[in-house]
């Protein structure tokens, strides 16, 4: 079996990130300023490593946290299956305390087990898992050992439970920060191991 090692990043900040305002899949803002300095910094961290294949969202902003290792020319793929969660109606909606009362009701709604309850408009994480688990198939049956993989906070935590084989009413323990490292090793067994969670020892430097 060709095992994995993964390097799975969050995309770069945005400015809706910046703002607290959530995206989603329906809104394909770019990286601003310090997202760019993330990029930057993490591809100054782990320029050296051999990747032999990259993964990436439909959004630009996760093609942008990674681009200076696509132009070194490693074979590069967009994956739709891999998109942030859709938000439905609560996308670019800025976070009043009504909407985060929204939101935290949603989040109680999932960790109560209620993983078909999605927000107006929205996906719910059981739709998710289930696209997301075709991306995951495509990357473990595709070329390489040494992968790459930039996508979203919501899509990432969904990834993790489904790789580590976790009840999805626990992904909230997945926690992130814009380019963060999840470091994943395959084992003999096909199973997963986690080295590296949340890691940000490559933006050390920013302020």
């Amino acid at each position: 079996m060709n095992r994995k090692k993964i390097y799975l990043v969050r995309h770069g900040q945005t400015d809706f990130n910046l703002r607290g305002v959530v995206q989603g899949s329906g809104i394909d803002a770019p990286i601003n300023d310090r997202g760019r300095a993330q990029a930057k910094a993490f591809f100054a961290a782990y320029q050296d490593v051999a990747f032999d294949q990259i993964y990436h969202t439909t959004l630009i902003r996760t093609r942008q946290s990674i681009e200076g290792f696509i132009e070194k020319g490693i074979p590069t793929t967009a994956l739709s299956e891999l998109n942030e969660i859709s938000w439905g109606d609560y996308e670019g909606t800025p976070m009043t305390p009504e909407e985060n009362e929204y939101y935290r009701h949603m989040l109680h709604q999932w960790q109560q087990g209620n993983l078909d309850y999605a927000i107006a408009g929205g996906e719910n994480p059981n739709q998710v898992a289930k696209r997301l688990a075709k991306g995951i198939k495509k990357i473990l049956t595709g070329p390489g050992e040494k992968i790459l993989v930039c996508m979203h906070g919501r899509a990432m935590r969904i990834f993790l439970s489904l790789i580590f084989n976790y009840d999805l009413r626990y992904m909230d323990q997945f926690e992130h920060r814009n380019l963060c490292l999840y470091l994943l090793e395959q084992l003999s067994d096909g199973t997963f191991v986690l080295k590296k969670g949340n890691d940000l020892a490559h933006l050390k430097e920013l302020t």
